[in-house]
Order: C-alpha cells, then sequence, then structure tokens
C-alpha cells in the first residue's frame, strides 16, 4: 500500500496519533492520558500544526510543531542549558518540533524524514529547535543528516527517566 503525507487535523486524531507514539516511543497509558491533555493544549497555540502518514487510511506516522515561544513550559526548561552553552538566542524565531513519531513498522523508510523536511519546509521562521533523548539512536542520526546540531546535551526535563540533548538547524533542512 502507497503511504500517504498530509495535513493532520490532530485534535480530532489525537487517540489514533498517541497510540503511534506509545508503540514508537515506548508509552504506558497513564503517560498517554498526560501526552493527550499535552497535544491538545500544544494545538490551541498559535502556529501549531500537524502532518500524518496515512496507509490504507490508518495514521502510522506524524509529526506537530509550532513557533516557539518563551514562555511556553518546554523554552523554560531549556533555557538555562541553552543559555550555559551560548545558545539561548536560538529560542527566538524558530520553528519548535514537539513530537515525532512513525511506527516501527513504517521506520527506516523515509517517512520520519519526509515528515520533518515538509513541515519545516513551510515554516516562516529561519531556523528549527527539538529535542531528543541524548544517545546515539537512529533519531538522532536522521536529526543530524538534516543539519540539526547539539546546541544543549545532558538536559534534564522534570520526570523524564533519561536526559536529552536540545538540537538545532538552519531552514531549509538539508537534503541527502
Amino acid at each position: 500500500m502507497d503511504l500517504v503525507i498530509g495535513p493532520l487535523d490532530l485534535s480530532a486524531h489525537v487517540d489514533e496519533a498517541l497510540a503511534v507514539q506509545a508503540v514508537a516511543f515506548g508509552l504506558d497509558a497513564d503517560e498517554v492520558a498526560v501526552r493527550r491533555q499535552i497535544v491538545l493544549r500544544h494545538m490551541a497555540y498559535p502556529g501549531a500544526r500537524a502532518l500524518g502518514v496515512t496507509e490504507g487510511g490508518h495514521l502510522v506516522g506524524f509529526v506537530y510543531g509550532m513557533p516557539n515561544d518563551r514562555t511556553h513550559w518546554w523554552s523554560t526548561v531549556v533555557e538555562p542549558y541553552l543559555r550555559a552553552q551560548d545558545h539561548d538566542g536560538w529560542l527566538d524565531d524558530s520553528f519548535v518540533i514537539t513530537e515525532l513519531h512513525v511506527h516501527p513498522h513504517h521506520q527506516n523508510r523515509g517517512v520520519g524524514r519526509a515528515l520533518i523536511t515538509r513541515i519545516t519546509d513551510s515554516a516562516a521562521e529561519p531556523r528549527s529547535i527539538l529535542s531528543a533523548i541524548d544517545t546515539d539512536s537512529p533519531a538522532r542520526g536522521l536529526y543530524h543528516s538534516l543539519g540539526y546540531q547539539d546546541l544543549a546535551r545532558r538536559v534534564l526535563f522534570p520526570s523524564a527517566p533519561r536526559p536529552y540533548a536540545v538540537m538545532g538547524a538552519p531552514l531549509p533542512l538539508r537534503r541527502r
């Protein structure tokens, strides 16, 4: 079957998207319930938008993001880490990739690359930022291949068991 990428009304499809995230990211039911409220709150922010990938009408991947705002929770957590590396200016005039998840059966097929490049290609901001678990993972490899560089590492989020890296890239993202 063919994969179709297009705009996603994430508020209307939040449970389907979180089912993909739960499998891809290893979330339990309690974590999904918390993230559901976060996603719904995020989608009300100005400029927030999402893309989805479907196969046979079923969601198999999604990305969402928004123009960064220093008053948002994520920015307040990462700002001291970025400031310590003299990178806190990245919080201004950036499009933040909030979540990007692809069902494991569809990973390593260019789906994540297509999602992130398509959503950032439509950004008005000159750069993009995101956070990813601070380990050598396929996700971090993808981000590096797109031009993202580490801005801060060993970033600790409340209740997250592992440290994260904050990464940034000029837009448009690098192509192969």
